[in-house]
């Protein structure tokens, strides 16, 4: 049995969208198998972007953000599902992940010249980037480069690995999402 906190990083609240469909039959397969779910709403939660250093390092989080570092902490398996807006994450789901991976949750203290300690290490992530282009154009041409970020420079630098990725393109096309749905459960069976 895995702990499996599901991060919905659509930043449109109403769950009408195919990330929303996506990580409900995540959630279903993973419960059903025996696993433990709990999901954060990315945009049902308030919350201020971090707009100083001394935002990121000294001040106090949210309550949303703060509950949202429990689920994080509790978990050991995370699943962030997002949709590719002009290339990269939606601009919340960046001021999210800024907000709960600050030093102190995500990373310890650094001394100089060296990284930070990796305060998440221990939990792995699967990353699943909705897209109306085709997967692999995504790849090949963007080089995926925003889900490298999010995994090298924000997810690898807390000390979470592996992370996985799926990238799914065309949900415009109704037989690719029956597929999706598909891989989404096993995922979710799996935890992974």
């Amino acid at each position: 049995m895995t702990r499996v906190a599901i991060v919905q990083g659509h930043p449109d609240p109403a769950a009408t969208h195919f990330g929303h469909a996506l990580a409900e039959a995540y959630a279903k397969a993973a419960l059903e198998a025996g696993h433990e779910v709990k999901q954060i709403q990315v945009a049902a939660l308030e919350f201020p972007l971090l707009r100083t250093e001394q935002e990121w390092h000294a001040a106090a989080p949210p309550a949303a953000i703060a509950e949202a570092q429990r689920v994080v902490a509790w978990a050991a398996h995370l699943l962030i599902v997002f949709p590719l807006w002009m290339g990269d994450m939606p601009a919340v789901l960046k001021g999210f992940f800024e907000q709960v991976l600050r030093p102190g949750f995500a990373l310890g203290e650094s001394k100089p010249g060296r990284l930070p300690a990796k305060l998440l290490k221990g939990r792995s992530a699967r990353v699943m980037v909705t897209m109306g282009m085709p997967a692999f154009f995504y790849r090949l041409y963007y080089r995926g480069h925003s889900v490298k970020s999010l995994r090298r420079n924000m997810l690898g630098l807390c000390g979470i690995a592996p992370v996985r990725t799926s990238m799914v393109g065309l949900v415009g096309v109704a037989g690719s999402r029956e597929k999706w749905l598909r891989q989404a459960a096993a995922l979710g069976r799996r935890a992974d």
